[in-house]
């Protein structure tokens, strides 16, 4: 996601590290097994992994005139080790040392200050402000690779070497000077022997520092102030660059950067703001303009480096990293990538929605695959594998529901626009479209075992059946008694009745061939969801209430409520096709299983970061399928 270095690599080699929403993930590469760690209370906003494996820390954003916290997880227990809220509202970047003895995390805008943490003590060893009154705030800082109390902090406008100095608890910085060269730095890597220091630019150039440190690894001391050694863009064939033209630099600027170890060309993977990841190398012999005419260039930046293979990722990589002869490569997408260093071939690993899910399906009487939508997309995913197979695009557009049809030629969902949408699902092509069905948008949608209606729910409350027919789609009857969004619909087995929940607390079964109201009940409750028994005989709703409802059909009498929370509404229900177990999802972030007839619950799924939008059972009742509203997908065993 938008965590900048929010991909992490063990030094193991098999696990990565990343965040998701409040959650710290630790997943197994080869296994695809995953860990979660929860304890904080916001979305993550840092996260690192200590250089000898054993720690991982994560820091998080809070709300205004709050502390932020950062968290010391143990890497083998998944424990929390400590823990310290001295950040406010944000805590911007976390790193580890290079000898793993201290964590040091830097606050946001609103905070600038610099912690230095002593894992072994758990107390802080000093304190300092991040930045000059005269210069920018910093936004990202980086370890030294061999001197473990020294790092570099970068910024707008602000470059600075820093030395921590354990017996007086102080650290002290080093500027480096820029002259009149102005450079907003949004990335950072330091070479395996601190030499230099490369830093990622909005303008769209690498900016090189040499740190000037000694060769003796125990003098923390530069030998002399660190200088900038260049701007650098992209080399464009030229031999000499002409008085007054720009290099090329990179689109969105330089988002993420990764040196190749012991690599004597000095070869550099560099990622840009608009999906470029491309392999670099420093030229040394190319011609500049004479002194005169540089100080006519309009930016400063010289064309040194050499494009030797490149790629896109279609969005921003926030995080690179070397495995082997591998480049892994996170985005702002929530997507990671592969880059083979060799052929220099992409490929999509993990990928999932960018937005909140509303709704998920799975094909009738068929467990392998299952449908979620969000904003701008509809995606089908590989149950087995968890691999998206499909993704309809329709830009600027909410799905807010999807339904498989029985035959499985169609996915029919409803938008925030207004329209039912069908398309196949092998190919995503578009088969018909509904226009203006409901005046404030499609909110719930439900199709007859037959295929032949459709039933739709909208955001001003009416209730709609439509004639599906391969030629033409007809608006069979209008079904008035919400005042409020509808924001459930569920069809009976016998297609002969619907019922439809609403958050105006009202729920209402209908005759769907003779277009009449049969029965209705109401609950002091924002209603969320509902769902028929297999016996056809009783209903199961939740709502804003934290109660499970169980109703009588014939009547519309409530024979059963349970507390289906203790702190938030629930939003989702789902029943086996055996009617022996239900599942429920909240605000609450937990997905619980509970007996249909007993009314307890028998396992509970706490790893959540989001509100769960939604819960289903696939058909053959191995498998959960829960979403939230951070972009989540869960799958339960």
């Amino acid at each position: 996601g938008t965590t900048i270095r929010g991909l992490n690599a063990h030094p193991d080699g098999l696990h990565f590290v990343y965040a998701l929403g409040c959650k710290v993930v630790v997943q197994n590469w080869k296994t695809k097994h995953q860990k979660t760690f929860s304890g904080h209370t916001n979305v993550i906003s840092a996260i690192d992994v200590s250089p000898n494996g054993k720690y991982i820390a994560s820091g998080q954003i809070s709300q205004m005139g709050f502390k932020a916290p950062v968290i010391l997880w143990s890497f083998e227990t998944s424990q929390l080790v400590s823990k310290y809220d001295i950040h406010k509202v944000r805590v911007e970047s976390v790193a580890f040392t290079c000898d793993s003895k201290c964590l040091i995390s830097l606050g946001g805008l609103d905070d600038s200050n610099i912690i230095v943490w002593n894992i072994e003590k758990e107390e802080v060893l000093c304190g300092v402000t991040a930045s000059r009154g005269t210069s920018g705030n910093a936004a990202l800082l980086c370890c030294t690779n061999l001197r473990g109390q020294c790092f570099v902090t970068g910024g707008e406008g602000t470059l600075r070497v820093w030395k921590v100095i354990a017996d007086t608890k102080q650290a002290e910085a080093v500027d480096v000077k820029f002259g009149l060269i102005k450079r907003h730095i949004i990335s950072m890597v330091i070479d395996e022997l601190d030499v230099f220091a490369f830093c990622g630019t909005t303008t769209g150039d690498i900016v090189k520092i040499k740190l000037n440190y000694d060769a003796d690894i125990d003098v923390l001391d530069p030998a002399a102030t660190p200088i900038l050694l260049g701007c650098f863009g992209k080399y464009i064939g030229k031999k000499r660059l002409v008085t007054g033209e720009e290099p090329a630099r990179y689109s969105q600027g330089v988002t993420a950067l990764c040196l190749l170890p012991s690599d004597m060309e000095g070869r550099i993977v560099v990622g840009a703001g608009d999906g470029t990841v491309e392999l670099v190398k420093e030229l040394k012999t190319v011609t500049f303009p004479e002194p005169s005419a540089i100080r006519k260039v309009k930016m400063l930046s010289l064309p040194q480096l050499l494009v030797l293979k490149s790629t896109n990722v279609n969005a921003a990589p926030t995080s690179l990293l070397l495995v082997q002869t591998t480049v892994f490569i996170g985005t702002m997408l929530s997507e990671i990538f592969t880059v083979d260093l060799e052929t220099f071939e992409v490929k999509l690993h993990v990928t999932c929605h960018r937005h909140s899910i509303y709704d998920i399906a799975f094909p009738h009487e068929y467990s392998e695959v299952f449908a979620t939508c969000s904003k701008d997309d509809i995606r089908v995913w590989n149950t087995e594998t968890s691999l998206e197979l499909l993704r309809i695009t329709v830009p600027n557009f909410t799905c807010t529901c999807i339904q498989f049809a029985c035959d499985g030629k169609s996915i029919v969902s409803g938008w925030n626009d207004g329209k039912i949408r069908a398309f196949t699902p092998q190919t995503g092509r578009l088969i018909y479209e509904i226009h203006n069905a409901h005046s404030k948008g499609v909110t719930a949608v439900a199709i007859t075992t037959c295929g032949l209606q459709v039933v739709s729910g909208g955001g001003e409350g009416q209730v709609r059946v439509w004639k599906i027919t391969p030629t033409y789609q007809k608006l069979q009857g209008i079904l008035q008694e919400h005042k409020s969004s509808v924001s459930c619909i569920q069809i009976s087995s016998s297609d002969t009745e619907a019922v439809s929940v609403s958050l105006d607390g009202s729920c209402v079964i209908w005759d769907i061939v003779k277009l009449a109201r049969k029965r209705s009940l109401f609950a002091n409750t924002q209603f969320m969801g509902v769902c028929y028994h297999p016996s056809g005989v009783q209903i199961v709703t939740t709502g804003s209430d934290r109660k499970i409802g169980y109703w009588e059909l014939y009547d519309a009498s409530l024979i059963r409520e349970i507390e289906g929370s203790r702190s938030s509404g629930l939003n989702a229900v789902d029943i086996t096709r055996d009617g022996e177990r239900i599942v429920t999802g909240g605000n609450d972030q937990c997905v619980k299983v509970w007996n249909y007839h007993k009314g307890n619950p028998t396992h509970v799924g706490a790893d959540h970061a989001g509100a769960v939008t939604a819960a289903r059972f696939s058909p053959d009742n191995r498998y959960i399928v829960s979403v939230t509203s951070d972009g989540g997908i869960f799958l339960w065993k």
